[in-house]
């Protein structure tokens, strides 16, 4: 009926309001959050004055303001990707960081970064360096995601595929150690440092890659939103309401390769953003839709990670926690959550 039409709509549109309000406190407050105690009206004019050349328009544009995009950036892929992830291999466990996409992205970082060290080893993350970056981290989530779709093809136990990505997460992990221990210190300790995932090593000049691949990957996925809705009914049902599978399949692995694959390249391995955050967005939106859940997935992924990153900021220091083990503890609990409520 029309009026049940527009009554859900409503509710919808109250609480995504509430999320982008959420979302903006959290950016301001994360704007204020950091070595320097800034007030808001400084930080709101400096947002609309010229380079004065002054160490705190230098803090805000140079370093809080690309960090912050890139938290909002970094949430949003990940959590579309774990949706969409889930959504294909209908697992609730299923997400880029379980499954080894992003331990696929960091080995085509690590070969790159450990086997050319005389490029990469003292500015991993140079301007010139980017374009190689991504395309090894694509190459490498892409060859991961196809692998894991392969399987998926032949063998329709959702356990058998967790277990095979966990498997493949963990040889190359293995694969990523014998480049360490093979390569020259400067290399090492700029690989390392990259593992532990952080926000702060993006900067204004690399923003716009970042966002490159973020937008495709992102417009894929909303272009997928119909047949993706589909799936969830059953690939039979979807094939007799005219869902070429094989198509469907393809567009989820170039998204979720250049979602993943580019947050990974500048940011490091996130962890379980991508597995937590669409079941957080379900709880709360009560809703199966794809598009919906979408929508929810974005403003709560993002709302996350700047969360993550305004808990990471020690209060009077200049030290910032690895994102990591920031994402790990708020994660973790969801998955527990979801092992326990999926247990019969």
């Amino acid at each position: 009926m029309p009026g049940s039409g527009n009554k859900s709509f409503s509710g919808h549109s109250l609480k995504i309001s509430a999320l982008i309000l959420v979302l903006l406190v959290l950016i301001l407050t994360d704007l204020k959050s950091g070595s320097g105690n800034y007030s808001v009206k400084q930080i709101l004019s400096v947002l609309f004055s010229e380079n004065d050349g002054s160490s705190l328009w230098l803090n805000i544009n140079q370093f809080r303001i690309p960090r912050i995009i890139t938290a909002f950036v970094a949430g949003i892929a990940l959590s579309v990707s774990g949706l969409q992830m889930q959504t294909l291999f209908r697992n609730p466990l299923a997400g880029p960081y379980i499954l080894g996409i992003s331990s696929g992205a960091g080995l085509g970082v690590a070969l790159v970064v450990l086997g050319l060290p005389g490029l990469f080893a003292y500015s991993v993350f140079s301007t010139a360096n980017n374009l190689v970056l991504i395309v090894a981290a694509w190459l490498g989530s892409a060859i991961v995601m196809m692998i894991i779709m392969t399987v998926s093809f032949r063998i329709k136990s959702i356990m058998t595929i967790l277990v095979l990505g966990i498997m493949l997460g963990s040889g190359i992990s293995a694969i990523i150690s014998i480049l360490q221990y093979f390569s020259k210190e400067a290399a090492l300790k700029a690989f390392v440092v990259w593992t532990m995932g952080s926000l702060s090593g993006v900067n204004p000049e690399q923003i716009p890659f970042l966002i490159f691949g973020f937008i495709a990957g992102l417009l894929i996925a909303i272009g997928i939103v119909k047949p993706s809705n589909l799936i969830l009914l059953g690939e039979d049902y979807a094939k007799t309401m005219g869902v070429n599978i094989r198509t469907y399949r393809t567009w989820v692995l170039l998204s979720t390769v250049l979602l993943t694959g580019t947050v990974t390249a500048f940011c490091g391995p996130i962890a379980f953003i991508g597995i937590a955050v669409p079941h957080i967005s379900r709880m709360l939106s009560k809703t199966t839709r794809n598009g919906i859940l979408l929508i929810y997935s974005a403003l709560i992924g993002a709302s996350v990670l700047i969360l993550s990153d305004i808990f990471s900021q020690l209060p009077g220091s200049d030290l910032i926690l690895p994102i990591n083990a920031i994402t790990s503890i708020i994660g973790i609990p969801v998955v527990v959550w979801i092992v326990f409520r999926k247990k019969n």
